[in-house]
């Protein structure tokens, strides 16, 4: 994942992505590259816009998180919901008591 990562920071900040500045990346991170590794993901990379795919990858994420956020509005309405009904049925049970 870090090689996909290093494509990424570079071409967010304007560099060329190729295999030596992939390697310069991963290396002032910390991490050991594996020419291989990059080779790979240089030539996948060849005929794809990162750009787009960047775009298509936030909204993808966006959507699940989305959507969870108004599962959880719904599960809280639901909790009031229950919590009214609740106090009515007390507030009923007390003024049949007392009635």
């Amino acid at each position: 994942m870090e090689y996909i990562y290093a494509a990424m920071l570079l071409h967010t900040a304007g560099q060329e992505v190729n295999e030596e500045s992939v390697k310069k990346v991963l290396e002032a991170a910390g991490s050991e590259a594996d020419d291989a590794r990059v080779k790979a993901l240089i030539a996948a990379l060849e005929d794809v816009d990162i750009e787009e795919a960047m775009e298509k990858t936030a909204v993808a994420a966006a959507a699940p998180a989305a959507a969870a956020a108004a599962e959880e509005t719904e599960e809280e309405a639901e909790e009031e919901e229950d919590e009214e009904e609740a106090e009515e049925e007390a507030a009923a049970g007390l003024g049949a008591l007392f009635g």
